[in-house]
């Protein structure tokens, strides 16, 4: 068995910094089939399974799978998915991605979405978590056209909290876009330093590690009220929600990944149905 050392060193996609580079690309289209995955490009260990259709051939549901199971300070990964006229992509993860400590390389992910007019594409990945000492950078751009719709989430963990394993060194660099018609919505920025009075003050995260934000694509000011009767965060998390600029935004803070995945489920079963006339379909890989 070569060693993962071993395998950087002779692989022709390793960076100069022996860290992987991954590429995939998603290209969701309508055909009298219904929609289907046009076309699927990938480099790298970065793939996805056969697509499912657990809610028929209206919806395209994919499993994006990393094989090394882990960012490392060097690696590059690069998801771009984009969805055609009337097309509609769900995409998902099988289980939390992971940033590990690094010698002092950054670690990156990139993900670009583009949306079609009639298209829609969800994305709806599990958890991250940036382990003590990791240094990463991770991006998320979205492109829409008038008539498209874009529903999707990301959810941070900082630290291991559960194992008493706080983010105590370390950086995470983070940035956010909506753009419609090529003029902003949502632009977000934000960095997370470890062990910074930041992270503990009550100005800051005040102690808690997991932070999340939904974003959702309406002018449907109701849909606010509906989601904040829907979603009960537990005591000790918070969880809001506002509209600006035809983007719906959830935002949780707590302690439990898994509390804000739960949180930002209730809240997608309230606006899936309202903004892309579906119900919500769980996809199966959540329940393994």
């Amino acid at each position: 068995m070569r060693t993962a050392t071993a395998a950087r060193d002779s692989d022709p996609v390793a960076t100069a910094e022996k860290g992987w580079r991954a590429e995939l690309a998603l290209r969701f289209g309508r055909t009298g089939r219904g929609t289907v995955l046009l076309g699927r490009r990938h480099s790298g260990p970065l793939t996805v399974q056969k697509p499912f259709y657990p809610e028929g051939d209206g919806v395209c549901h994919v499993c994006v799978i990393h094989p090394p199971g882990g960012i490392v300070g060097g690696d590059s990964l690069r998801l771009e998915i984009a969805a055609g006229p009337r097309g509609h992509g769900l995409v998902t993860t099988p289980g939390a991605g992971k940033f590990y400590r690094s010698a002092g390389a950054v670690a990156r992910q990139e993900v670009e979405i583009r949306v079609a007019d009639g298209g829609a594409v969800e994305y709806l990945p599990q958890e991250t978590i940036v382990y003590d000492g990791a240094k990463a950078e991770i991006s998320t751009r979205v492109e829409l056209v008038d008539g498209a719709s874009f529903l999707g989430w990301e959810i941070i963990c900082l630290g291991l909290p559960a194992s008493r394993a706080p983010f105590t060194r370390g950086r995470l660099g983070q940035r956010l876009s909506i753009r419609r018609n090529d003029q902003p919505l949502v632009t977000e920025p934000a960095c997370f330093l470890g062990g910074d009075p930041a992270l503990a003050g009550a100005w800051g995260l005040a102690g808690r590690p997991v932070t999340g934000t939904l974003y959702c694509t309406t002018a449907e000011s109701g849909l606010v009220e509906m989601v904040r009767a829907a979603v009960a965060a537990p005591a000790g998390s918070l969880f809001g929600v506002s509209l600006l600029d035809g983007v719906l935004v959830c935002r949780f803070l707590g302690y439990d990944a898994f509390v804000a995945l739960a949180c930002f489920v209730r809240a997608w079963e309230v606006l899936r149905p309202a903004v892309l006339g579906r119900a919500a379909c769980v996809p199966r890989i959540w329940r393994t």
